[in-house]
């Protein structure tokens, strides 16, 4: 899924769930920075402490993702659960929409409802959860899983995919086309493109296992909407036992689907801004407000409220100055919820199923 729905979505539920707009785009902007948080590593700071960082995401066309540790220790946590389903550990490494390991990580952010960090883990492991439904059928490990023949869909082109696909190629001049078309062949959905993220997609392809597989996103996505707005309730109320909460209200749900069904830029950014407009137009029952705007790096980002770092890709030039600013900062509480869902799945939720993958 896209920023449309990670932020966008989520943030809707969470205001429809009764949240205020300060938590609301707290959980929301969480929930999206999962896949804009790709600085690794320890910050260190002028006076000489440090804070120790995991990125949750790389880019698509990073080198990062050949390399086998790599894409265990994020793709498969933060945005291929495995499901842990089937006897081997391929079978198990596959992604699977709703999941027992995925309703096991909402219930594990439900009983840290108090810790500091609670709305940012929240975040975070709703990003994960929605993405079951999207991502489902493919895994975060190198796998046949991930190979994608004969790829078509109802409503699009796959061949103008292809062509922004082959742009970016041309301009990452650090590794060979050959190099990245078999790597986006092998990882996560790469090779299926943009369709997985598409909320109106009707497409399917076949996979390495030679498995004709046919999704339509759309009543997906929905179901996804549903249960994380379950989710969010369950938070609330402190009820583990959360898909037992009532669903989405029927008014909301309809609106949504129509948004998501209708609203089809190829660009998800713009996607974001028109199911901002509708918000503020009052197209979502008992929901019209102006949506908080997003913005994942540089001036007005958490890091730089928590640093002053301005730069859009690193840390900047020099350390940073260390205050009690930093430690009460969505940033520092973003990291930590990172690195606790990070350490709850790979560390104890997984291994209990066979699968070790850090």
């Amino acid at each position: 899924m896209n920023i449309d729905f990670h932020y966008g979505v989520i943030y809707i539920l969470a205001r429809t769930a009764s949240f205020d707009r300060a938590d609301a785009e707290t959980i929301a902007h969480a929930c999206e920075y999962v896949d804009d948080s790709t600085v690794t590593g320890t910050l260190d700071f002028k006076s000489g402490q440090s804070f120790e960082r995991f990125a949750s995401a790389h880019k698509m066309l990073d080198h990062k993702n050949m390399i086998r540790d790599s894409d265990k220790r994020v793709w498969a946590p933060f945005h291929f659960l495995p499901a842990c389903e089937g006897d081997t550990f391929e079978e198990k490494c596959v992604c699977r929409p709703d999941s027992k390991t995925a309703r096991t990580i909402v219930k594990e952010a439900i009983r840290q409802h108090e810790a500091d960090n609670a709305l940012h883990r929240l975040g975070v492991t709703l990003h994960v959860y929605v993405d079951t439904w999207a991502h489902q059928g493919f895994t975060g490990t190198i796998s046949p899983n991930n190979i994608v023949h004969k790829l078509h869909s109802e409503n699009h082109d796959p061949e103008g995919l292809l062509a922004e696909l082959r742009r970016k190629v041309s301009a990452a001049k650090d590794l060979a086309e050959s190099e990245l078309a078999d790597m986006v062949s092998r990882l996560g959905h790469g090779a299926a493109l943009h369709l997985p993220d598409f909320p109106w997609a009707v497409w399917g392809y076949t996979n390495g296992y030679g498995i004709d597989i046919e999704r339509h996103n759309l009543p997906n996505f929905m179901t996804a909407a549903d249960m994380a707005y379950r989710a969010i309730k369950g938070f609330r109320s402190d009820n583990d036992n959360y898909p037992d909460e009532e669903g989405l209200p029927n008014g909301v749900k309809q609106a949504l689907e129509q948004l998501l069904g209708e609203n089809r830029s190829d660009d998800p950014q713009k996607r974001l801004e028109a199911l901002m407009a509708s918000v503020e137009k009052g197209d979502i029952p008992r929901l019209k407000e102006d949506v908080p705007i997003y913005v994942a790096k540089g001036p007005r980002s958490w890091k730089f409220a928590a640093t002053g770092i301005t730069s859009h890709s690193d840390d900047g030039d020099a350390p940073p100055v260390w205050s009690q600013v930093f430690e009460e900062s969505d940033y520092r509480k973003f990291h930590e919820a990172v690195k606790d869902h990070r350490a709850f799945v790979t560390g104890t939720l997984l291994p209990k199923h066979g699968v070790r993958l850090a």
